[in-house]
């Protein structure tokens, strides 16, 4: 078998041999107007002169531009590249395919029209720079597999300079999905979120996202660890991030391996590559939720878990209770947008959560606590919930 991967466009034609290739060929998103020219007036009104009487309106008024333009229901995807799926540094051009898909998935599910903008530069300067600039033409920021810790100051200083929406989905998309199926597990099992110790595998985006929205949520207590443990107070090696993490988590001053933090855990929650020995998760409390979200390779194989948990979650299609953003960005920029949020703020996130959680309702099962990408009620619940969130939060500007 030929690894497509590896070829050269001169190797052999990759149509014949991966399915995907056909799919992506010319790009998977387009450009279409909403108003069409079938005369000279016509084209008098959608361009010169008639255009220079709404651009003279909009400078006279900038908020106009959410009323006669695509402003009010466009985002823009940001990526330099540097986190991409599973891929790590794929450099701007190889990021793009996936991208279009983010652009794809924000009209199927949210009806938001998306521009993707991959960026040839690491700086966090420029970066921040460069959005800033071209922001005036979007009504969202929708920051995109940018390595951590970089991907932290980028949203926060976008967040601070724009009246826009800045959303990093790596981070708060896995969280609020996260979230969704855990107050689900908690339902069907019949306890409270506050009932629940939490381990967190993995302190990058994902880590710290997932962390800071169960804090929200009310968790029990919650300990993070990172390739070299748990991220405790005899720790010398953290950054600021970490140490930052450490102020609002391990209130049981747990230390040593994720192994050791496991012990009489209720919940696990991977976002890293590593791996989880089956001894040690059967060393976790009766009853517990464990969702193993790393892609291809879950840190706890699910059959393994299935023997422990009572419910399991994965990033995989082929298993139950997949943890899928796309259940979480299309909604809440739908929302947010609606209402004219300048900030999505953490009520909103935990709207979302509750939202996507309610959509399960009576059907709630161990093999259902999350539901199906494709249910339709996501699309509609989500953004209700969000703008509702927005308006509660002082937030919305209409």
């Amino acid at each position: 078998m030929i690894d497509c991967a590896a070829m050269s466009p001169g190797d052999a034609d990759p149509n014949h041999i991966d399915p995907a290739f056909p799919l992506h060929k010319g790009g998977k998103i387009e450009v279409r107007p909403t108003v069409r020219i079938r005369d000279r007036e016509g084209l008098a009104l959608a361009y010169t002169p008639g255009v220079a009487r709404v651009s003279s309106a909009i400078a006279a008024n900038p908020e106009l531009a959410r009323e006669y333009t695509w402003k009010a229901n466009t985002v823009l995807i940001v990526t330099d590249g540097t986190a991409v799926l599973g891929l790590g540094d794929i450099g701007p051009e190889g990021a793009l395919p996936v991208m279009e898909g983010k652009a794809l998935l924000f009209k199927e599910f949210g009806g938001v029209d998306a521009v993707p903008i991959c960026l040839d530069t690491k700086d966090v300067d420029e970066i921040v720079d460069t959005v800033i600039r071209i922001a005036p033409a979007y009504g969202g920021v929708n920051l995109e597999d940018i390595s951590a810790p970089r991907c932290f100051e980028i949203e926060r200083r976008l967040d601070e300079a724009l009246d826009i929406p800045v959303f990093h989905d790596d981070q708060h998309g896995t969280a609020v999905v996260v979230l969704a199926a855990l107050i689900n597990a908690a339902k069907l099992t019949g306890r409270e979120i506050s009932d629940l110790r939490a381990v967190v595998s993995g302190a990058g985006a994902a880590g710290v996202a997932v962390t800071d929205i169960l804090l929200d949520a009310g968790i029990g207590d919650i300990a993070v660890a990172d390739s070299k443990g748990i991220i405790s107070a005899d720790r010398t090696d953290l950054n600021d991030t970490k140490v930052a993490l450490l102020e609002r988590t391990n209130r049981a001053n747990l230390s040593g391996t994720i192994d050791d933090a496991l012990v009489g855990a209720d919940v696990f929650i991977g976002v890293s590559a590593g791996t989880i020995h089956d001894d040690t998760v059967a060393r976790m409390a009766p009853g517990c939720f464990i969702f193993a979200l790393a892609n291809p390779d879950p840190e706890i194989h699910p059959e393994v878990a299935r023997q422990h948990a009572a419910v399991v979650a994965t990033g995989r299609s082929d298993f139950p209770n997949q943890i899928n953003n796309v259940l979480a960005f299309p909604g809440i920029f739908r929302g947010a947008l609606d209402v004219g949020a300048p900030t999505i703020t953490s009520g909103m996130k935990l709207a979302a959560a509750h939202a996507i959680a309610d959509v399960v309702g009576d059907e709630l099962s161990a093999d259902y606590v999350i539901p199906s990408v494709f249910d339709r009620r996501v699309s509609a619940e989500v953004p209700r919930a969000v703008a509702e969130a927005a308006r509660q939060d002082g937030v919305a500007r209409r």
